[in-house]
């Protein structure tokens, strides 16, 4: 009996790829998450050789992107300005 599709290692790499490669010509570190995830999904699909039924992996792959997005997220988050307040009237 042949596995289902999703179910392979290398076609969650290669969901890796295409979301990366989206990325690339749509910036905002949205699509890199979910390829981090995609790729985490399929490397263990890869190395557990496990047989997961496709809502199981979509799960794997959506709590997996959502990790990924917040620590880009906070590597990639631009400095907090620092705005300078005045407490007291300049002209005094």
């Amino acid at each position: 009996m042949e596995q289902p599709l999703w179910s392979l290692w290398w076609v969650w790499v290669s969901a890796a790829l295409l979301l990366a490669i989206l990325e690339v010509l749509v910036p905002g570190y949205v699509f890199l998450g979910f390829a981090a995830g995609a790729l985490a999904v399929g490397l263990i699909l890869l190395n557990t050789g496990m047989t997961l039924g496709f809502p199981i992996l979509l799960l794997i792959g959506a709590a997996l992107s959502l990790v990924a997005w917040l620590v880009l997220r906070k590597l990639f988050a631009l400095p907090k300005s620092k705005v300078k307040t005045f407490d007291h009237d300049i002209n005094d």
